[in-house]
């Protein structure tokens, strides 16, 4: 996917516009691992996402937010390299389909975070408490 080159990314009357939608493997607070399931059927469930933007009409999300919105009810990604030269990859949601609003990034689980480095082994030969 080649980037997109734009001045500025501005939503039509109330669209909203998302970045850092998660497809990754996470790894909850507890250090619990989540494999990616994108494209899976257990990957069907809601999904965080950043509101990258808004259109004039919308005055219920701001820029900044964090959103959760319905399984599948985001687009398919465009990579855009804004004149400040940030690259993101950005998504439109539907406005109905968004079901919590959070002001700050949702910390139950570390949206992104790889564990792929970690390996650890058990010796159960000793007691483990």
């Amino acid at each position: 996917m080649s980037n997109i080159k734009c001045k500025d990314v501005i939503p039509l009357h109330d669209h909203i516009i998302v970045s850092d939608m998660n497809f990754a493997e996470q790894v909850t607070q507890a250090g619990l691992i989540i494999g990616s399931d994108n494209g899976k059927s257990e990957g069907i469930k809601p999904r965080w996402a950043k509101v990258f933007t808004v259109g004039k009409d919308q005055h219920k999300i701001k820029p900044g937010d964090w959103i959760l919105i319905e399984h599948g009810r985001w687009t398919r990604g465009a990579k855009v390299e804004l004149a400040s030269g940030t690259i993101a990859e950005i998504r439109r949601v539907e406005n109905k389909s968004i079901m919590m609003v959070s002001d700050e990034k949702p910390n139950d689980v570390y949206l992104g975070h790889s564990n792929k480095s970690t390996t650890q082994t058990f010796d159960f030969s000793k007691p483990m408490f």
